[in-house]
């Protein structure tokens, strides 16, 4: 079968309450990138687990995960609310730098008083002032990356001389509640800019997305939630517009239906084909996000059940078609906003 012309997005889940060391993600990761999956997610929070149930910081956990694999996407929650936005630019920057520009952002929010208990700082935030925070995080974190140059590296041992000055940028920024200056301490990362995505399901987050997402998930609990789905992602696309993005062409949301899954058998995992190809066949989304409620037994009849039938029907492609998750996506690298800056002057 002939590869399809508009790429089919897959992409799992890795939560798995209880772990409380990065083994059992990395034999995960690895077979989901057997499946040829774009990219996994981790989950975190600053809400304490439950009574054994503990979790690994996510984007550890996936830093650790990273030199274990070779294809694969490695996306985690970090939460903008109570958090440096200067440390989540640093964390994310070094893991793409470890995975070789493999690294996403899964933006989240923190809105339970417990939570702003533990940081002592000030009180819950309300979920449309987080959320209008964690905008300004990822604008100013986007801004970060960009501080460096591409070639602001020089590493001449000769003259002595690490780094071209004229191509590091300052950021002077003012948020709701904090304040950054720079440049960053990492060099830029290798995809310039990890991929940012949102979880867009409920209205305070979609601005956020429609401004800054390249990756927005969209909760669906049952096949019966398509029509949410394609209203969710025609109202983001609105709102994109609105923004200045050119939502056709570098300025593109990918757009995944975040499923729960629940895989007992062979036939159920062609059951789960037929969904995905169904929906993707109708436009609702350009692919999935799958949420296993067994992490072990559903990926595995995940990448040996649905992904081959996927694959059969031609709907899904059997190779990885670059090095970077920017790649996997069909998402372009973008530019550095200084050097253009820099060029037009």
């Amino acid at each position: 079968m002939p590869e399809p012309t508009r790429p089919l997005h897959l992409a799992v889940a890795l939560d798995r309450p209880g772990a409380h060391d990065a083994g059992p993600y990395v034999r995960a990761a690895r077979l989901a990138e057997r499946g040829r999956l774009d990219f996994v997610t981790l989950g975190d929070s600053f809400a304490p687990p439950r009574r054994g149930a503990g979790r690994p910081d996510a984007v550890a956990a996936l830093a650790r995960v990273a030199p274990a694999t070779e294809r694969i996407g490695l996306v985690p929650t970090v939460t903008t609310t109570h958090t440096e936005p200067f440390h989540v630019s640093s964390a994310l920057s070094t893991l793409d730098w470890v995975s070789r520009g493999r690294a996403g952002w899964n933006v989240a929010v923190s809105t339970g008083e417990a939570e702003a208990r533990h940081f002592g700082r000030r009180p819950a935030p309300t979920a449309s002032a987080a959320w209008r925070e964690a905008e300004a995080v990822a604008d100013v974190v986007a801004r970060l990356w960009d501080s460096w140059e591409d070639d602001a590296e020089i590493r001449d041992a000769a003259t002595g001389r690490f780094i071209d000055r004229d191509k590091l940028h300052h950021v002077d920024f003012q948020g709701p509640g904090f304040s950054v200056r720079g440049p960053s301490i990492v060099p830029r990362p290798p995809q310039g800019r990890p991929v940012i995505a949102v979880e867009a399901t409920a209205e305070p987050s979609r601005e956020t997305a429609a401004r800054h997402a390249d990756v927005v998930f969209v909760r669906a609990e049952h096949a019966g939630d398509a029509r949410k789905v394609r209203a969710v992602r025609d109202d983001l696309r609105r709102r994109a517009r609105d923004h200045g993005r050119d939502v056709a062409g570098a300025g593109r949301i990918v757009v995944l239906a975040s499923l729960p899954v629940a895989l007992y058998a062979a036939a159920d995992a062609v059951a789960l084909a037929d969904l995905v190809g169904d929906w993707y066949a109708d436009g609702v989304a350009d692919g999935f996000h799958f949420r296993p409620r067994d992490l072990d037994r559903d990926l595995a009849l995940l990448v040996d059940g649905t992904v081959p039938v996927l694959q059969h029907r031609g709907l899904l492609r059997a190779f990885y078609p670059g090095g970077t998750l920017r790649e996997h996506l069909c998402l372009p690298r973008p530019a550095n906003r200084y050097a253009r800056v820099k060029e037009t002057a």
